[in-house]
């Protein structure tokens, strides 16, 4: 069959598919007609304007609004709106797009909370359409609250992998060489394919265990680069973790309200009409106003229920929210604010020695504690689940589960990143030390192994995702010096499930990334679990 002609590119015998790193920006060619959307926020009351800002090389597109959840519902459509063009800035991704606003929406006094995903649509000359899909979050009132549970969603973290127009905070075109992350990102633009939706099959980072002698996969990179996905598609965001959440949750009759980390940042007291705050998925970015809300949340009685894990770096916001900053491993070195009076707010690591604050007293567990499991090199043919240290403790109710049990490995619920804390075992049982600043009263439930640096690949033709880069950066930053002392001490971690009292409340921690896929894939003792946490911080 003729398919006509392709490009071409040379192939070298040491080429991987790490030199093939990708980002989302729009084509700007008529022939090919695209439209792009976003919101002026992220987050929205009740009765206030949407304003979506777009740019479109099609002559006329149209706007669908969903209500996205167990059963995903159209709220609104317009059509016809009219495509007007406006050139990407080429530093979008810092600095925003600055597009003309193209459509208002006014919601309703009465708007129940909850995710509400976008899509833009436009028809192209063969007959298909282009689709780009985003989305805002419309936050609860004391007119519209539901229930005792506040889903929060970890949008900081959504916004440090999204590479929409050329950066985020791993990759991106900034620098003289135009190869460096961004540590300023916009939330000012779209976000990249993938984030908001993704086909139900798509390939998640924890995969199954590999055969004997088999080089590392990442097989929702090779997806992502065959489909025309965003490179961090699988990393972060509502479609690969938050969802599935908010559709068993509905499935199961629990009523719950949704807000962002904006959110918790700028308006902490939403977290005062509930009792349960439930964070999923992939936690990654805090800034220190959310953990200072957090905590006091705990502390006069709230609940802490978090089935996520990755508690690692400090950010600010700017500008509203519409700004964040992180510097990361170079906080030291480029962040502005390294030797003024606030240097309290280093955008670097909770546990960097420099800021010092670890995040077991926000969550229970610390995010270098971990990190990497079931997936690439790192603990390739680990447990997938974990196994059970203390059996009688109230979370295992109705699972008939026992001392050394292993749960959740057929839904490959441990990986791609979890946490955990240093520990010791005595009488068979683990037990924080408290040397990496956990309180010793934090009770280990259950864990399983973690490591911060891929195993070799077989030959040299195999390139491991992140190699023991991570390794080195925790020895600089927790250590201040990389030695073999400090690399070996740097190397191996833990996810674990936790509990701990804090004041009044309680938080109890599933750290892992994909606990989610207990839910989703029916993994009866992880629902079974769940159910009994949010059962229990709602009574």
């Amino acid at each position: 069959m003729n398919r006509g002609r392709r490009a071409i590119t040379t192939m070298h015998a040491d080429h991987n598919w790490q030199d093939l790193i990708w980002y989302e920006a729009p084509r700007e060619n008529p022939d090919l007609p695209e439209v792009y959307v976003y919101t002026d926020r992220i987050s929205y009351a009740p009765g206030e304007h949407v304003c979506f800002h777009a740019s479109a090389t099609a002559a006329h597109w149209h706007l669908e609004i969903y209500k996205d959840g167990h059963r995903m519902r159209l709220v609104h459509r317009t059509d016809q709106l009219r495509g007007v063009f406006t050139e990407t800035p080429k530093d979008a991704y810092k600095s925003g797009c600055n597009w003309p606003v193209a459509y208002r929406w006014r919601l309703d006094d009465l708007t129940p909370s909850g995710f509400y995903q976008v899509r833009a649509i436009c028809a192209r000359p063969d007959g298909s359409e282009f689709v780009q899909h985003h989305f805002f979050v419309v936050r609860p009132t004391s007119r519209t609250r539901s229930g005792q549970i506040l889903h929060v969603l970890p949008t900081a973290t959504w916004t440090a992998y999204n590479d929409w127009g050329g950066a985020n905070h791993y990759i991106g075109v900034e620098g003289l060489e135009r190869n460096q992350p961004s540590p300023v990102l916009s939330l000012h633009r779209p976000w990249t394919r993938g984030m908001v939706w993704v086909p139900d099959a798509a390939p998640r980072f924890c995969t199954p265990v590999p055969a004997p002698n088999t080089p590392p996969r990442y097989e929702a990179k090779e997806w992502a680069y065959a489909n025309g996905f965003g490179f961090f598609y699988a990393s972060s965001g509502w479609a690969q973790y938050d969802r599935h959440f908010a559709v068993w949750a509905e499935r199961e009759g629990y009523a719950f309200d949704t807000i962002t980390q904006t959110d918790l940042h700028y308006h902490p007291e939403l977290l005062s009409d509930y009792s349960c705050v439930v964070i999923v998925g992939h936690d990654e970015y805090w800034t220190r106003e959310m953990r200072l809300a957090m905590e006091d949340f705990v502390e006069l009685g709230g609940h802490l229920a978090r089935f996520g894990a990755n508690f690692y770096w400090q950010i600010r916001l700017e500008d509203g929210g519409g700004r964040q900053v992180c510097y990361k491993t170079r906080a030291h070195l480029d962040d502005p604010i390294r030797d003024t009076s606030e240097k309290y707010l280093l955008t670097t690591a909770w546990e960097d020695r420099r800021i010092n604050w670890p995040g077991t007293s926000t969550v229970g567990v610390n995010g270098l504690g971990g990190v990497y499991a079931s997936w690439g090199g790192f603990v390739a043919r680990g447990a997938r689940g974990f196994t059970v240290y203390r059996p009688e403790h109230w979370i295992f109710a109705r699972t008939d589960l026992g001392y050394g049990d292993l749960f959740g490995a057929e839904a490959r619920i441990f990986g791609y990143e979890v946490d955990g804390v240093d520990y010791t075992f005595r009488d068979g049982l683990p037990f924080p030390t408290g040397r990496d600043g956990a309180p010793l009263d934090i009770e280990i439930i259950a864990m399983s192994p973690a490591v911060n640096a891929e195993t070799d690949a077989l030959g040299v033709t195999f390139a491991p995702y992140i190699g023991n880069r991570e390794q080195h950066d925790k020895a600089a930053m927790v250590f201040g010096e990389v030695t073999p002392e400090t690399l070996a001490k740097s190397r191996n971690g833990s996810g674990m499930i936790v509990s701990m009292h804090r004041g009044h409340g309680q938080i109890l921690t599933a750290a892992s990334c994909e606990w989610v896929m207990g839910l989703k894939r029916g993994c009866f003792y992880t629902e079974q679990i769940t159910k009994n946490i949010l059962d229990r911080f709602t009574s």
